[in-house]
């Protein structure tokens, strides 16, 4: 991770509120950053913020998958998303990709302001970082030397 981070934001509906007045809170930190994020959230997020953010789809109609691709590729440093615990969403299965994706490529991920606060308060936000994808490298390891 260079000193300049992409960080990826997202929200559920319940918890769009409570991102924004996150974002609010550190939004000198976050403006020297890359900042991304799903559909609604991204354009609120904007709006509130008076700063560029790279806006995907919404998350039930693909933006939790380019996010996972994004991760894939190594275009996103970071995960904040604030999520609703308590509320079934009909793209559950979505965000546990998402969320499988950013683990197995070791993604630092927020998902609470508590967590969130830790991660944007952390001396490692300001200089690089060498993430290590040792739970990657190793399924890859296993995968190419299986032989059925």
């Amino acid at each position: 991770m260079n000193k300049k981070k992409t960080i990826s934001l997202v929200a559920h509906d319940n918890r769009k509120k409570d991102l924004i007045d996150w974002c609010l809170t550190h939004k000198k930190i976050l403006s020297k950053h890359q900042l991304c994020a799903t559909g609604t959230t991204g354009r609120l997020l904007e709006e509130k913020l008076g700063v560029k953010i790279k806006r995907y789809l919404s998350g039930p109609i693909g933006g939790d998958f380019q996010l996972g691709s994004s991760i894939v590729e190594g275009d996103i440093d970071m995960l904040i998303f604030f999520w609703d615990p308590l509320e079934s969403m009909a793209h559950d299965p979505d965000i546990k990709a998402l969320l499988r994706i950013a683990t197995l490529y070791n993604v630092p991920m927020a998902c609470n302001q508590s967590s969130a606060d830790y991660f944007i308060n952390s001396s490692l936000m300001n200089g690089n970082y060498q993430r290590k994808l040792s739970v990657l490298k190793s399924y890859k390891q296993n995968r190419s030397t299986f032989n059925p």
